[in-house]
């Protein structure tokens, strides 16, 4: 499994940037392997973290490759002050099952 977490500092929304946030967050629900996503806002900073999970690296891939994430990768001094991308593979993921998570629809690891 797969996980991009984008982590930003935020500059100034405009409805260009929420268009263009919403088209990407769709074609990321319709690559291949995606899992889910998820959101946190630091309420002291106002830093923004939204990860995205999949089942491989091919729709990650896809992702990247998209024209509009690509346009968004040129435009994002118009809106963001910093950001920060970490790409991870995720190794093992465990939990109590309380609440569902994205992680959960991966076929576990066996356990150590």
């Amino acid at each position: 499994m797969y996980s991009a977490t984008f982590i930003f500092d935020t500059r100034q929304f405009d409805d260009d940037f929420h268009r263009l946030d919403a088209q990407i967050a769709e074609a990321a629900r319709q690559t291949a392997g995606y899992l889910g996503e998820e959101a946190w806002e630091d309420p002291k900073t106002g830093r923004v973290c939204n990860v995205y999970y999949w089942s491989d690296e091919a729709g990650l891939r896809a992702l990247i490759a998209h024209p509009l994430h690509q346009e968004a990768k040129r435009r994002y001094s118009e809106w963001l002050s910093g950001y920060q991308v970490i790409i991870s593979q995720v190794l093992r993921t465990y939990g109590d099952g309380a609440f569902g998570h994205p992680t959960q629809m991966a076929t576990p690891l066996p356990q150590e």
